[in-house]
């Protein structure tokens, strides 16, 4: 970027004139409607490698994502769950049928290069690489314990590895007599370097696993390198997705709650203690909570229920008919769930988009995948799920939708389920599909304008203007929208310049060239009156 300057007196000019303006802009600006990022609207066929066509692919397939985005398919892996991308872009993709984490890499313009990365492991689930010290670490979980191997840039096949926690209880633990129903384990690592496992369920609900050794539906925590085991939170029947919120220590978690919930009020009704379809269709929603040290989030005694909080926001808690019909247990001790999900759409994969290289417009959120419903009579889930993150309560905002479609709404076909999402160094965001075996890519295709906004990071009133060579003046009208108001971000398409002064004859200006810009501030006041694209 290239700055002109003008001399002190203009200076102090543009700066009283600057903050005049400000003000006048104020009462405009309060009462415009803050931007969203935009929801999935635009039905778009997925682009398909002439390799890869077998089911579910053997006919045209289409997919709703926001505006400005494509997708395709990246790979084809049989079953694919967990991902993770290594600090090279290499893709690392669990697969517990086959006992295997894949690693896929790039080729150019031809299909991925899919091997081994580890094999001969117990239903390995979740992947996290972790840096201590100099030493980059690669965390996998397996089904009844915990392992880590030393990483180093470009390898293709795990090395050192190391057995961090034993013990934890899977299908093979004697009193469970092989029926365990959640027995994948997911796993997270803070910046302490403290380690968290997800014990899940095995059951829907039962007492059982609030009394085992360890507890099940519960979150224990651990060194980095397995030592020092304990309990950090209890209540959460099957946690699969955990994530730290970026910059903090935060542990934010989604879960997959109980399902076939019986009828809890003694009502006019006469419902009480049935298993109702249309009640069970809605409760209990799922769960996307922030989880603190010595939490309890209820189950199986205690069951979120929007409807009686009349929002998914810190919902308020039913007494379970099956376990706590008489209330012996205090619901009312329980910690409130953050924010619920549509009951039965199995949220499986949380990731943060902050400091990700992720479209602007959306990196200050977090998303999750809907795995999709099995007991509900019309289905749900199915879908990629975005909160918008408020960064001053360091809460999820309201849920939108950012990819939908693999459920065919007139014939209620299901031909894909989505598990994890991960983005990787280009910006793309990569979704794993376990039922079809899919690896696609959503990838951001701005169009080709100018876009303006006058809030930081993309907000606002915005206006656009062709990437054809023009020049825009306020005092001429060119600049409707935005001119003299606060110009705080700017999208510039590649491949093309603009510089924006202060001035309609000059002053003090920047050149800007393709690429997104959050934040104008850099030396100038803000204040637009002449924009000349180049």
């Amino acid at each position: 970027m290239v700055a002109f300057t003008l001399k002190p007196t203009q200076i102090l000019e543009r700066i009283l004139s600057a903050s005049l303006i400000s003000l006048m802009s104020l009462e405009v600006l309060t009462t415009a409607a803050i931007g969203e990022p935009p929801a999935a609207s635009v039905e778009t066929k997925l682009k398909v490698p002439s390799t890869m066509t077998s089911w579910p692919f053997n006919t045209n397939r289409y997919l709703k994502v926001p505006p400005n985005f494509s997708v395709s398919v990246y790979a084809r892996i049989n079953k694919a769950r967990f991902m993770a991308v290594a600090p090279n872009g290499d893709l690392l993709v669990s697969q517990p049928s086959s006992g295997k984490v894949l690693i896929v890499r790039s080729n150019g313009s031809k299909d991925p290069i899919i091997s081994d990365f580890v094999t001969g492991l117990r239903k390995p689930h979740d992947i996290v690489f972790h840096q201590i010290d100099n030493t980059t670490y690669i965390y996998i979980s397996e089904s009844h314990q915990i392992n880590r191997f030393i990483y180093n840039t470009g390898d293709l096949i795990a090395k050192n590895r190391q057995i961090v926690v034993t013990g934890l209880p899977d299908n093979s633990t004697q009193e469970l007599k092989g029926a365990y129903g959640h027995e994948l384990k997911n796993i997270a690592l803070d910046g302490n370097h403290k380690l968290y496992v997800s014990i899940a369920s095995t059951c829907n609900a039962c007492k059982e696993d609030t009394v085992s050794t360890p507890k099940r539906g519960a979150i224990y925590q651990y060194n980095a390198n397995g030592t020092n085991q304990r309990l950090f939170a209890q209540g959460l029947r099957n946690a699969e997705g955990l994530a730290f919120l970026p910059g903090t220590n935060d542990l934010w978690v989604v879960v997959n709650n109980r399902d076939n919930i019986a009828y809890p009020f003694k009502d006019s009704s006469g419902n009480y203690g049935k298993i109702v379809p249309s009640y069970v269709d809605n409760q209990p929603p799922e769960e996307f909570t922030k989880v603190r040290d010595g939490g309890n989030y209820g189950w199986p005694f205690c069951n979120p229920n929007s409807d009686r909080s009349n929002s998914l926001n810190n919902m308020l808690f039913d007494w379970d008919y099956q376990f706590n019909g008489d209330g012996k247990v205090n619901c009312n001790a329980m910690d409130k769930i953050s924010k619920g999900i549509q009951a039965h759409s199995a949220p499986l994969g949380l990731t943060f988009l902050q400091n990700t290289n992720f479209p602007n417009l959306y990196s200050n959120g977090v998303m999750t995948a809907l795995h999709g419903s099995w007991n509900r009579q019309k289905k749900t889930g199915y879908r990629i799920a975005y909160f918008p993150w408020n960064s001053t309560t360091k809460t999820p905002g309201q849920e939108i939708d950012l990819v939908t479609g693999w459920v065919v709404p007139a014939t209620q076909e299901t031909w894909g389920r989505p598990v994890d999402m991960v983005v990787d160094q280009q910006g793309n965001l990569l979704i794993s599909d376990d039922y079809s075996g899919t690896i696609y890519k959503l990838s951001y295709t701005p169009s080709l304008q100018v876009k303006a906004y006058t809030d930081p990071n993309f907000g606002r009133i915005s206006q656009s203007f062709a990437t054809t060579s023009g020049i825009y003046k306020a005092n001429q009208g060119d600049l409707n929208i935005v001119g003299n108001h606060t110009i705080s971000s700017l999208s510039v398409p590649s491949g093309t310049g603009v510089r924006v002064c202060q001035h309609e004859t000059g002053g003090l200006c920047r050149d800007y060239t393709g690429s997104d810009y959050k934040s104008l501030r850099n030396g100038l006041d803000n204040i637009i009156s002449f924009m000349e694209v180049m």
